[in-house]
């Protein structure tokens, strides 16, 4: 097969290219430059996707003897993904933009580009294994449950997966480190990228301040209505969060409180005690089938997922008209309107099945 090969610069990508090589493919890589300023280094840890990143991968590329290329996606990846994170975090919501980069920028936009140039598959370096029965694609969980990225990849339509390829699946990340040192890839001990890699300096707080400025508001006691402080944006918070809070004079009862809920029209951040964080019941609209088939009819046992890493518990998931409800049988914490819920069937011998994903809506 003619296989596109996406290469952030990381170690994983650079051993998923190498062994669809080792398969027999024909194998040509890429890098996304997705930052609005090619020049940018990245500091530390932090990030991905600069111009540092590019050498990497094309070095990576020339080890391996395969064609390379920089293709610019960065108008595409700003409005998509960082305009979008934006505008959810404006309107009281939280969103992931690791799942809309995999969403709209690998498996839309570079797919959609590859497909077209005709190449048969496009190669990553995530965590996640596919499988086909019946001769239809499953998204399943990945070997390492550390590094497992099957929920930002579970918005996924059949369609895309049926052209993805992850050879990662089945390793674990310290084998992948060893697999590239004895390749003789340089990056075999680069440090993996870490939070958002748009805001390299993990300061989410100070980049929405400086697009979306000041939107003064109250930080209210959910249970007395009392007003406890001001802010100066509800983009400045999370569901969950516990810090920073900004509030002097501490609870009658001496423990720490939390956000509740966001609501942006008012300006008002609602806070509570941590118990009062607990959900139980979760409704998500514009649910994506990774395999292609909609939940069945009726209730269906499962295990749901909020964040990409933790954040799970059995539960009992239906359809009803276009949205999923989902019912937790263990209720979890800090969940929020604009996160995504991902659905799996557990299967402990071939690696748990997505059945599906959603965006959150509402919580109770």
């Amino acid at each position: 097969m003619r296989v596109l090969a996406a290469m952030s610069g990381g170690v994983d990508s650079a051993v998923a290219a190498a062994r669809a090589v080792d398969a027999g493919h024909d194998v040509t890589g890429v890098h996304l430059a997705l930052s609005a300023k090619p020049g940018t280094l990245r500091t530390g840890a932090r990030g991905c996707c600069t111009v540092e990143d590019a050498h990497d991968a094309r070095r990576a590329a020339d080890l391996m003897g395969i064609p390379f290329y920089v293709w610019d996606f960065a108008e595409r990846f700003t409005e998509d993904v960082v305009e979008d994170f934006v505008a959810e975090y404006a309107a009281g919501r939280t969103p992931n933009p690791c799942l809309r980069c995999n969403e709209r920028i690998k498996f839309e936009a570079l797919l959609d580009k590859a497909v077209a140039l005709g190449f048969d598959a496009v190669c990553t370096g995530h965590y996640a294994r596919l499988s086909t029965v019946d001769g239809r694609v499953e998204l399943r969980r990945s070997a390492d449950d550390g590094k497992d990225q099957s929920y930002v990849l579970a918005s996924l339509t059949a369609e895309q997966l049926s052209r993805a390829m992850f050879p990662l699946g089945g390793s674990t990340k310290a084998s992948v480190r060893e697999e590239a040192a004895a390749r003789g890839l340089g990056v075999a001990e680069k440090p993996d990228s870490h939070d958002i890699c748009f805001i390299p300096d993990g300061d989410t707080q100070k980049f929405l301040g400086d697009r979306l400025g000041e939107q003064p508001g109250l930080l209210v006691d959910d249970s007395t209505g009392a007003v406890l402080g001001r802010h100066t944006g509800v983009h400045g918070f999370t569901v969950g969060q516990r810090k920073g809070l900004g509030i002097d004079a501490p609870a009658p009862d001496g423990r720490p409180r939390y956000v509740l809920s966001l609501e942006p029209v008012s300006g008002t951040v609602r806070v509570g005690a941590a118990e009062q964080l607990a959900v139980s019941e979760i409704v998500a609209t514009t649910p994506a089938w990774p395999s292609g088939v909609p939940l069945g009819d009726g209730p269906v046992e499962c295990v749901a997922q909020v964040r990409a890493h933790g954040g799970t518990a059995p539960a009992v998931a239906e359809l009803v008209g276009d949205e999923v409800r989902v019912h937790l049988r263990e209720a979890l914490r800090g969940v929020a309107p604009g996160q995504a819920v991902a659905l799996y069937r557990p299967d402990a011998e071939r690696g748990d099945l997505v059945l599906a994903s959603a965006t959150i809506t509402g919580t109770a």
